[in-house]
């Protein structure tokens, strides 16, 4: 049984319990009127201090059927009222628990992860960077401190940790050290700033894009260390210009959100993998590009040119494709 389904027990039990003890007011209630012919703000007040326990004296002298009403329903009413409180605090200690459990478990899945990308901020621009990476399977986790907003990345399915972005020891924790690459999307470009800094500090290596919302903006996050900055705004405002201008280009190369027919993708010809020292002829689906580890790139190259170890390949995606360990 998961901790779903139990807790969904317990609400339901408490539930039940809680309407057992209105039965039992109302039961209360309606055997003083009967008994004792008592008004109903008589009875009320009788049925309340008895189940409360709160020991003042009867409203009225009572006779024997009204004691043993009254036996009867302090008894019922105790018993019931302890049993609420019982299951209350084992539903409320469950809840806790099953959120620990869900934090351990998810920073444990965090702590296996390896060349994976981390988001910093789940804004709009993050859900974006996240939709894509899960479209091409590949691992991230995203950092944002907004409490708020748990809800909907436990509903999406991301791991991820709430807390600050800026903090070099979260992002160790969220792996940075093991990192393919990190994402600042955060709103504020001083913030994004700050962050590539840290990570630029701890790795020297990582591949860093940077969101920039302000002009100026670009320069300061490139001299901070990032790989590459991009303007939603500009970027957005260049797409919607080549669909006013060229709209068939744009849907022969799948620019359009929901349906790509061509993609350009970088590959990586990494220790160990199978093309390396193979031919361009042999990558499976046409190459546009070859950087080599030396930094010299080689645009439309040739079938015969050998693939080595460090270089990076531009391949455009069309039925088959290069693996990821290319």
């Amino acid at each position: 049984m998961n901790g779903t389904t139990r807790g969904s027990e317990l609400g339901g039990r408490v539930r039940w319990a809680f309407g057992g003890l209105v039965a039992i007011f109302i039961f209360g209630v309606i055997g003083y009127m009967m008994l004792e012919d008592w008004t109903f703000l008589d009875a009320l007040y009788m049925t309340v201090i008895t189940l409360t326990t709160v020991g003042f004296s009867e409203v009225r002298p009572l006779d024997s059927n009204g004691r043993v009403f009254t036996i009867v329903l302090l008894v019922m009413g105790v018993g019931l009222a302890l049993v609420s409180v019982s299951l209350i605090a084992q539903l409320v200690a469950e809840s806790q628990l099953g959120v620990r459990s869900r934090r351990r478990r998810m920073e444990r899945d965090i702590d296996r992860l390896r060349d994976h990308t981390i988001i910093c901020a789940y804004g709009r621009v993050g859900r974006a960077v996240a939709r894509e990476l899960r479209a091409n399977d590949r691992s991230f986790v995203v950092i944002d401190p907004q409490e708020d907003l748990r809800e909907r990345m436990e509903t999406d399915g991301v791991p991820f940790l709430i807390d600050d972005p800026s903090n070099e020891s979260v992002l160790r924790r969220a792996g940075v050290d093991r990192a393919r690459s990190l994402v600042c999307a955060v709103d504020s470009d001083a913030t994004n700033v700050y962050i590539t800094l840290i990570a630029r500090s701890i790795r020297p290596d990582l591949r860093i894009v940077a969101r920039a919302s302000e002009p100026g903006s670009a320069v300061r996050l490139e001299h901070a260390g990032a790989d590459r900055v991009v303007s939603p705004f500009v970027t957005s405002g260049r797409h919607m210009a080549k669909m006013a201008m060229r709209p068939e280009l744009v849907d022969v190369l799948g620019e359009e959100e929901g349906g790509p027919a061509l993609a350009v993708e970088e590959r990586s010809i990494e220790h160990g993998s199978t093309f390396a020292e193979r031919t361009v002829a042999d990558a499976g689906s046409p190459v546009l590009a070859v950087r080599h580890g030396d930094g010299e790139v080689v645009t439309n190259p040739p079938g015969d040119l050998v693939l080595r170890e460090g270089d990076t390949v531009l391949v455009l995606a069309i039925g088959a494709r290069m693996a990821d360990s290319t």
